[in-house]
């Protein structure tokens, strides 16, 4: 299983946001990419997306955690 945690702080306008990302196997021989973003602090909502590979799962994280960190979350 792999797992991101991104927090954006922004003091100023009172935004204290965190995006996660978790890549786990299926029961069926797929992959599942959870995502999970909300306030810090507040139970956040969630979406899964299903992958025939771990690489595609893998890729789709990385392409979601690159938009994320251009936008100004950071690693936590």
């Amino acid at each position: 299983m792999n797992h991101l945690y991104l927090e954006r702080h922004d003091t100023e306008n009172n935004m204290h946001r965190f995006y996660q990302m978790f890549v786990t196997p299926g029961l069926f021989d797929d992959w599942s990419l959870i995502k999970e973003w909300g306030r810090v602090g507040s139970p956040g909502t969630v979406r899964k997306e299903w992958f025939t590979t771990e690489q595609e799962a893998e890729l789709a994280s990385q392409k979601i955690s690159s938009k994320k960190i251009k936008k100004g979350y950071r690693l936590k």
